[in-house]
């Protein structure tokens, strides 16, 4: 049984009936929004039940599938878990299934970008490597290519790990701060489910946590793995750290530099901890300084994450619509020095916002916010304000050193249009929402697809 199509619902379902399983596909959407699926799966034996999940399906069930859309807390799920029937996903029957040495990587942030480096990396090195899993494509889709003198390195979200029983050989928490919580519900259940991507490793395997973050740290008491440690700022037994403006490789008492942090492309702090727990990572799976030492100093980002859209009129427009939660937005707004137009909004996963607001009352100096929880953001933000005493010491480069103003629009396209009216040379447009696109757009790439193709048009 497998609950959601889509993307990993789809190569689910067509692994599964190639190897001779009894295949029924179940999902909430009806038969015209999931038409490209289905046609993909036409020429297999797959029964559909589509635009509801009867309880009834379980009757002959064996394994209850879940795509990553799909909560543990639904009727049909809790019922599956009542009658003791085993519940997995995609992940999960891939890493059971899988010969080569698999690199997982979880975290609130910088996952993607971690997975691109370490994938890039391998690749330079000259090693056979497969990278997907909640990043580009399901890689249960290519278990019969894989071979066992490969590597694979794998994103893992937390909506995967929920169910997970298994872990990775070699196992990344990159970080933990509050993410959906509107699926999650509580803190505990988040870090529950990213726990589980160390929890069942053994002696033989590799953990690498981030040392700066205390609940990512605690997870060293979670695993029997062999532990390893990235850090911006202190020694590591194990890992990878940056000391005196030099990225460190320590591994088997040997150190290594790998480069002058100066010599990162990406932007930010959070990006130099991702390209030290990409090489920490990419280290053990035997990739040579060198080889780090080329991604780290060419790699210029992943799509959506802080990249570079253009520069017009002396104007830098950026794209973060990853920034999905406020964490992240705070990340992407600390890695400026120039003046920060902020457009922020979409649909809100009941996060706390006031960091945040104090961030960009302090670093932003006009912020422009659309969408569901335009209005919100815009009053946090605003109360914030009210409340801040005035700086006297400007930040650097910030006209005056705090917000001058909020405008409230409805839409994305109203919002681009705000600030190229209102921005000028040696500023930067910033696209770092800090909500879910949900409320306009499929997810936040097809957003972020959408700002491009406004910048590109003015």
């Amino acid at each position: 049984m497998i609950l959601g199509l889509a993307r990993q619902g789809t190569a689910l379902a067509r692994f599964l009936a190639q190897v001779g399983a009894e295949v029924t596909v179940s999902d909430r959407q009806g038969e015209a929004a999931l038409a490209d699926y289905l046609t993909e799966l036409a020429d297999l034996p797959i029964r559909y039940v589509l635009g509801e999940h009867p309880l009834s399906l379980l009757d002959k069930a064996d394994l209850l599938c879940l795509s990553g859309g799909v909560p543990v807390d639904v009727p049909i799920v809790v019922e599956a878990q009542r009658r003791g029937i085993p519940l997995s996903n995609d992940a999960q029957l891939f890493l059971e299934r899988c010969q080569a040495p698999v690199i997982g990587i979880t975290g609130s942030a910088g996952k993607t970008t971690t997975t691109a480096l370490v994938g890039e990396m391998c690749r330079v090195a000259g090693m056979r490597t497969w990278v997907g899993g909640n990043i580009g494509n399901p890689l249960i889709a290519d278990l019969d290519e894989i071979g066992p003198d490969d590597w694979v390195v794998m994103e893992l979200s937390s909506f995967q790990l929920e169910v997970m029983t298994v872990s990775p050989h070699v196992a990344a928490v990159l970080n933990i701060t509050p993410n959906h919580l509107d699926r999650h519900k509580t803190m505990d259940a988040y870090v529950a489910a990213k726990r589980n991507i160390v929890a069942h490793q053994k002696s033989e395997d590799f953990a690498l946590l981030g040392y700066d973050d205390a609940d990512t740290r605690a997870m060293a008491l979670e695993t029997a793995a062999h532990l390893l440690w990235f850090s911006g700022g202190a020694e590591v037994e194990d890992g990878a750290f940056k000391t005196n403006g030099e990225l460190t490789l320590r591994l088997g008492g040997l150190d290594r530099v790998i480069c002058q942090a100066s010599e990162v492309r990406l932007r930010g702090r959070h990006n130099l901890l991702n390209v030290l727990a990409a090489c920490a990572l990419a280290g053990v799976a035997g990739v040579p300084v060198e080889a780090m030492q080329r991604v780290v100093t060419t790699f210029t980002g992943v799509e959506h994450r802080l990249e570079l859209v253009r520069e017009l009129n002396g104007v830098q427009w950026y794209d973060d619509s990853i920034a999905t939660a406020p964490e992240r937005s705070l990340a992407a707004l600390r890695s400026f020095e120039e003046p920060i137009m902020l457009l922020a909004g979409g649909c809100d996963k009941k996060l706390p916002w006031d960091e945040f607001a104090a961030e960009t009352v302090r670093r932003v100096y006009h912020l422009v916010t659309f969408g569901e929880a335009g209005p919100m953001i815009a009053r946090v933000v605003e109360e914030r304000l009210s409340a801040a005493p005035p700086l006297s010491i400007p930040l650097g480069g910030m006209k005056g050193g705090r917000l001058e103003g909020v405008t409230q629009v409805e839409t994305l396209e109203e919002a681009v249009e705000v600030a190229a009216r209102l921005t000028r040379p040696g500023e930067v447009v910033l696209l770092s929402p800090g909500a879910t696109s949900f409320d306009a757009f499929r997810d936040f790439a097809e957003r972020g697809d959408r700002f491009k193709e406004l910048v590109w048009g003015l």
